[in-house]
């Protein structure tokens, strides 16, 4: 336990304080987290191995996450998903189906659930003049579900939500962690009334929850399949960087592709 918060304690900081630097210094933060998760998934479908394959897959996930309008440089989405689909595929044929087209499908989900994902992470940040605000708003609203979660799922937990999945998780800790969820949400809306209304704050508390504990149990469904605990050890007490950014890679692209938060 004193492991887990320490470990806790110094990646939160750290993330923290480069999240607030923003700029670079958290797109490189959010870059890096995107190529070891994706390394962990590559891990957890058995491709660790063929570098070629690794190569295309993390061409792609880079390829996806950087905020290119930034810049002025417009990334045709379409276009670049299709030349993506269309490499994996074609690695099925020139590997004389070593790769099989399952593998290829595997692959080609991964890049998108990890591209989109923290491609929302970075341009929510870059947006300006509040991309502080809606960040940090999203990030805390996440971290106060699992808090409520995990402490009246602790206290107050008697009904299991879904234990063929995540068989510690229950209804009564659901529902803590959308009330800590809201609770942060309003206490944004206070501070910036002309930025989030108080209505408008409920829902996205609500929405942030709801859809960032389903990211969990996606994560936890997959992990169940593979028969694993952690997608990795990179974090000491918490595992590895995909079993902790599981809510962040569902939230962001939902309340962005959804026009939740303003673009």
């Amino acid at each position: 336990m004193k492991q887990r918060i320490l470990t806790g304690v110094i990646a939160g900081a750290v993330f923290i304080g480069l999240l607030v630097m923003g700029g670079y210094w958290y797109m490189g933060l959010v870059l890096l987290l995107a190529v070891v998760g994706y390394d962990e998934y590559l891990r957890m479908i058995d491709m660790k191995k063929n570098t070629f394959t690794r190569f295309i897959g993390f061409l792609g996930v880079i390829g996806l996450s950087v905020p290119w309008g930034h810049w002025d440089f417009t990334l045709n989405v379409e276009s670049f998903v299709w030349l993506l689909l269309l490499a994996v595929l074609a690695i099925t044929v020139m590997s004389k189906n070593k790769i099989t087209i399952d593998h290829a499908a595997l692959i080609f989900v991964g890049v998108l659930y990890l591209g989109f994902g923290f491609h929302y992470m970075i341009s929510t940040r870059w947006m300006e003049p509040h991309g502080l605000y809606w960040t940090l708003l999203i990030f805390l609203c996440i971290w106060a579900t699992d808090s409520g979660a995990y402490f009246s799922g602790n206290f107050l937990g008697k009904t299991l939500l879904w234990p063929s999945i995540s068989p510690k998780k229950t209804m009564e800790g659901a529902v803590g962690g959308i009330l800590l969820s809201v609770g942060v949400a309003v206490a944004f809306a206070l501070y910036k009334p002309e930025l989030l209304g108080i209505w408008r704050a409920v829902g996205l508390g609500v929405l942030i929850a709801v859809i960032g504990q389903l990211g969990d149990f996606i994560q936890s469904a997959y992990k169940r399949v593979k028969g694993i605990k952690d997608t990795g050890a990179i974090l000491p007490g918490h595992g590895g960087v995909l079993d902790r950014v599981d809510s962040w890679l569902i939230v962001f692209p939902f309340l962005h592709l959804l026009s939740l938060i303003p673009h």
